[in-house]
């Protein structure tokens, strides 16, 4: 008897036909069903002759006869209905199958649909059969696997209803009683393994009418075998077009079953990660198992924490490998990027469900150019969460098949705890590493005049963090300060001093101290810090509107200056010894002048010098690479002098900054005030007479009344010298007074109506667009803004 898809399908005898040497004929390979009597199944049938079978083959499409049309008949004369479905393709034309009913009634709509369907399972069998075997078999042979898949049976699905039409094959592949089903889709989802269940959800709730879709999923059978299936489906939709029915094929698909290569790679894989000890470690192990073997493009591999991604390894290195958003990260320290700007990431994390997406899907750039030819988005799975996510995109088209889901599910689990266990095995590496974190900028600000860049990578020996600093520091009257330095050592201390060392020379830059103080006071904190670990310092006061830079140097590597014509050279200047050396050190200031176009780079010895480079080398190479290097994007320079560390002894940092020059100045002026009974008149006489000489027309009388009452508050509060300094940006005036008292001004927050003071700052606050106080070396400095309407564009004026 035929199988019971075939017989569902009115099917007496079937006859599948393959190639043969003779490309010109296709032969007999199988028979299956009755031999309807005296009707005989022909051995051959040539593909230039004319029968229902070559017609089929030559039209690549099913072909239909009934005793009305031209055809042969039993030899008994009898009614005979046939059908010839190709199985494959030109130019891969894999056979076709051959049906015969003994009736002449035909076969209807619904058993065309379902043996076109049971075609091409048969032919997705013929070609997964080819491609695991190594040498050639006769698959007509007695010793060949059978053509015909005979153990399945068919389905339709009622969208409206969602009730289902099921024949007792189907319940019985899938592990399911007759009498337990209820006639509801939902009951049999439930028998699929939870990775494969979104894919059978876009089957059943179809928003078109697609003409064909396929899928391979497993089911979980009530004794716990896991068992693959093939479900072949199609569409039909009602007159308006709207989906209306689902008819499927469900077969055995035990073809898909894990090869012995892709057991062995997992058991590889397992075996490796089981000696990882760290997050780096499994990331490494990650690449080099699945990157070869799947022929991947791209592989990174990230840990989740809270609602961030935190990138710990990209595999190629290369930033120009990346898109943009994965590029831009790479180039900090740690990578991170907020889940929520990758939403189809996102998703896959929050469902928990490897996802695989084909060539040419529609997703968000920053993923469709890690995979444009396939991208697989593996969850990590770890102690019932999420702690991660594997990408893995291809190039060049990559269709993926069943048995890879499997395959990277299981890789998935696997990465997912030996995350979890690097974790447990390194708490305190990871607590160093997130105090370093912490302790470092994540974003450098905007500069106006220049862009500043930075990079920092630790050393990938020991415990991978150290004392390696930078930071960018904005003051005030357009400079900024560019710090990088080196405490001593790889540890948790180091990392400790460092903190303190970045937080301290922050804090003495702000209060407004000269450079060569700035670095001084640090010394002498970290002396009486009486520790045994030392630092290194280069620090940069570069006056963006000027273009003049004031370096001073503890014990540090000299900053590199590449001009505008590539010229590159490491700026000879003078200098200290490390901090917390000696209490009184001195600290040498230089001046250096910069043109707009200017690269200056500051690292540390990290990047230049190791235990097979010399520091001289090392150096050259730096200069050698910033001679070549397009100063129109400081970013990729600096990923060029970062990118050729591999293992490294010592942390590297990197901070860039191009200098471009304002293009719009701003205008100062000063007046020192004098302690006398008309003060505050003749420092509004000055005020006047500055903006009207600067053209400010408008807001002179509000700029007056904030300059009365911020003079008034320096001369009747504090002791000592009084400045008022007017500054023309743009579009805003800033209007700022410095006194001797560091006591910062205390806004009133209610003023009785009968009080004769107390109001100042409140109208200061009411007429400007921001105020403050910021601390000074000796004393403090209250500011406020005020916007200016539109004017026409003055000359720049000293």
């Amino acid at each position: 008897m035929t199988g019971h898809i075939l017989a569902t399908c009115g099917v007496e005898l079937a006859a599948v036909y393959v190639p043969s040497e003779n490309v010109d004929e296709l032969r007999l390979a199988e028979v299956a069903g009755d031999s309807l009597g005296p009707y005989e199944i022909p051995s051959a049938y040539a593909l230039s002759g004319r029968s229902v079978v070559a017609d089929a083959c030559r039209a690549g499409r099913p072909l239909w006869r009934t005793p009305q049309e031209p055809g042969p008949h039993g030899a008994d004369g009898g009614p005979v209905s046939l059908g010839a479905l190709p199985l494959g393709g030109d130019p891969h034309l894999l056979g076709c199958l051959f049906v015969v009913r003994k009736d002449g009634d035909g076969f209807d709509a619904d058993q065309r649909a379902f043996l076109e369907l049971y075609a091409d399972q048969t032919a997705a069998g013929l070609e997964a059969a080819a491609a695991r075997v190594a040498a050639p078999v006769d698959i007509g042979s007695p010793a060949g696997p059978a053509l015909l898949p005979l153990r399945g049976g068919t389905f339709a699905l009622h969208l409206r209803t969602g009730r289902m039409d099921v024949d007792a094959q189907v319940l019985q592949l899938l592990g399911v009683a007759p009498a337990h089903f209820d006639g509801h889709v939902s009951t049999l989802l439930e028998c699929a393994v939870p990775d494969d269940v979104p894919a059978l959800m876009s089957i059943v709730e179809p928003d078109r009418a697609t003409p064909h879709q396929q899928l391979a999923f497993r089911v979980r059978r009530p004794g716990g075998e896991l068992r693959w299936l093939g479900l072949r489906c199609r569409v039909v939709a009602d007159a308006g077009g709207r989906p209306e029915r689902i008819l499927g094929v469900v077969g055995d698909a035990s073809y898909l079953r894990p090869t012995p290569d892709e057991v062995s790679l997992v058991q590889r894989l397992s075996a490796a990660l089981a000696g990882a000890t760290t997050i780096r470690d499994v990331s490494r192990v990650v690449v080099e198992s699945l990157r070869a073997p799947l022929n991947a493009t791209r592989i990174a591999v990230a840990e989740l924490e809270g609602d961030r991604l935190v990138v710990t390894l990209l595999d190629p290195p290369q930033p120009d490998a990346w898109p943009g958003v994965w590029r831009s990260e790479w180039r900090s320290e740690w990578p991170d990027a907020s889940c929520h700007t990758l939403p189809t990431l996102e998703s896959a994390l929050r469902e928990g469900h490897v996802a695989l997406w084909p060539p040419g899907a529609a997703l968000e750039p920053g993923l469709s150019g890690i995979g444009p030819g396939g991208l697989a988005v593996l969850p990590l799975p770890a102690d019932g969460r999420m702690v991660g996510v594997c990408l893995v995109g291809w190039d060049g088209e990559h269709r993926f098949g069943p048995e890879e889901r499997s395959l990277l599910t299981a890789t998935a689990g696997l990465v997912g705890q030996a995350l979890t266990r690097a974790h447990a095995l390194n708490a305190g590496h990871e607590l160093a590493t997130m105090l370093q974190r912490s302790l470092l900028p994540r974003k450098l600000p905007a500069l106006p005049g220049g862009e500043a860049v930075a990079r920092y990578l630790p050393a990938t020996v020991g415990l991978e963090v150290g004392g390696d600093w930078y930071d960018v520091i904005p003051l005030s009257d357009g400079h900024v300060a560019l710090v990088i330095g080196d405490v001593q050592g790889h540890s948790a201390g180091a990392a400790t001093i460092m903190g303190q060392m970045r937080t301290a020379i922050r804090a003495y830059a702000v209060e407004g101290h000269p450079p060569d103080v700035v670095v001084a006071h640090a010394n002498r904190l970290l002396v009486g810090m009486e520790t045994d670990l030392f630092a290194t310092c280069c620090y940069v006061d570069l006056d963006m509107e000027e273009g003049l830079a004031w370096v001073v140097r503890a014990g540090h590597l000299p900053p590199l200056l590449r001009l505008p014509d590539g010229t590159t050279e490491a700026i000879e200047i003078e200098g200290g010894p490390p901090l917390g050396v000696m209490a009184d050190a001195d600290f040498p200031l230089s001046e250096v002048g910069l043109v707009p176009g200017t690269l200056i780079a500051l690292l540390t010895d990290g990047l230049v010098e190791s235990a097979s480079l010399h520091l001289e080398d090392g150096m050259r190479t730096v200069c050698e690479v910033l001679r070549n290097a397009d100063p129109a994007d400081p970013g990729r320079v600096a990923d060029a002098l970062v990118a050729g560390t591999r293992r490294r002894d010592d942390d590297v940092a990197v901070l860039l900054l191009r200098y471009d020059g304002m293009r719009v100045r701003p205008i100062r002026a000063r007046w020192a005030v004098w302690r006398l009974p008309d003060a505050v008149m003749h420092a509004r006489r000055f005020t006047a007479r500055t903006l009207r000489g600067w053209g400010v027309t408008e807001e002179v009388d509000m700029a007056l009344l904030v300059v009365s009452e911020l003079v008034t508050n320096a001369i009747a509060h504090t002791q000592g010298e009084v400045r008022l300094d007017l500054t023309l940006a743009a579009d805003r005036l800033r209007i700022a007074v410095n006194d001797a008292s560091p006591r910062a001004p205390v806004k009133s927050t209610s003023v009785d109506w009968e009080a004769t003071g107390g109001r100042g700052l409140l109208l200061v606050e009411a007429m400007s667009t921001a105020w403050g106080s910021v601390p000074l070396s000796g004393g403090k400095q209250v500011w406020c803004e005020v916007a200016l309407s539109p004017r026409e564009q003055m000359d720049d004026r000293e």
